[in-house]
């Protein structure tokens, strides 16, 4: 006969603690996925008060997408773009600047502060801040500035052009996001030994090439993080461009996202072609997502 073992076991308890999570995950995350995906395949959508379908469809919806979706995928990227730029390379400074044992900088707490408290705000408190800010009368504050400097004759209507009205989207998430980089690529610069930039100094690098040879390949991995994140992040964009364009994402739709697009149809209820939009948003933020890590993460 076997003996029994002595002591108790503890094991299935790590599995009842774990429960909680999937069972949430797979109530409000898995399941609504998979009827996501279902649903994309089917002709399901509201016409008036009368519900048409859900009819098998096959690839209709997704071959519908690639008609439009190529425009809103390339107002999402570019203003990714102009916003992520400045962000990066400003982040970058900062960081480096309020690391660097040499300067002995004071105040650190404060200037931390300072610079995360826009990520703090709601991104539609934002909006409607710099709605008000850039209005195209001559009231507004900015036109009003500019007017009584005299470097404008009449009041410039921002969000009638498509690269001013891109540009003040793009600075509202650099505004909102280059805090909350700075902190995390500060952790970053403070995880580097600094015995290595006492031993470069003692060869006579200069602080150039101690941020580039050092500081930059050593911090990759959450440059590889931060860049991902902000790419996933950017493809979801909504709120700052939704308010500021009041849904309409003017001018010409330069504006109107991914998401913005994928609002039109859960408004009007078109589930077939809003589920096919969301596996394609999915597959595009995963392909990028791959390619950009398998891009940084190459040894030289």
């Amino acid at each position: 006969m076997k003996k029994k073992k002595s002591g108790v076991d503890y094991s299935r308890w790590g599995y009842i603690f774990l429960a909680p999570f999937f069972i949430t995950f797979a109530v409000f995350s898995l399941y609504p996925l998979a009827t996501t995906v279902y649903y994309s395949f089917f002709e399901y959508y509201r016409s008036g008060l009368k519900v048409i379908g859900p009819n098998f469809a096959g690839l209709k919806n997704y071959a519908a997408m690639l008609t439009e979706l190529p425009q809103f995928f390339g107002n999402t990227i570019i203003m990714w773009i102009m916003g992520f730029i400045p962000q990066i390379v400003i982040a970058l400074l900062l960081a480096a600047w309020m690391t660097d044992l040499r300067l002995r900088l004071k105040f650190q707490g404060f200037f931390k502060t300072v610079i995360y408290m826009p990520n703090l705000i709601m991104a539609s408190a934002f909006a409607m801040l710099f709605f008000t800010l850039f209005s195209d009368s001559a009231t507004g504050p900015v036109n009003s500035i500019l007017l009584t400097l005299g470097v404008i004759k009449e009041p410039i209507r921002w969000l009638t052009y498509v690269w001013g009205a891109r540009g003040l989207v793009a600075l509202m998430n650099f505004l909102m996001w280059f805090g909350n980089t700075t902190i995390i690529l500060m952790s970053a610069i403070m995880g580097v030994d600094p015995g290595l930039y006492e031993a470069a100094q003692l060869d006579g690098c200069t602080s150039g090439q101690m941020f580039w040879k050092i500081t930059m390949p050593l911090i990759r991995p959450l440059l590889i993080y931060t860049l991902i994140t902000s790419v996933v992040g950017g493809l979801q964009m909504f709120d700052v461009p939704q308010i500021l364009s009041n849904g309409q994402g003017s001018p010409n739709k330069s504006t109107t996202t991914i998401i913005m697009y994928l609002n039109q149809h859960l408004f009007s209820k078109n589930y077939g072609t809003a589920g096919a939009l969301s596996v394609l948003l999915f597959l595009v933020c995963g392909v990028l997502c791959v390619m950009i890590y398998k891009l940084q993460s190459k040894e030289d």
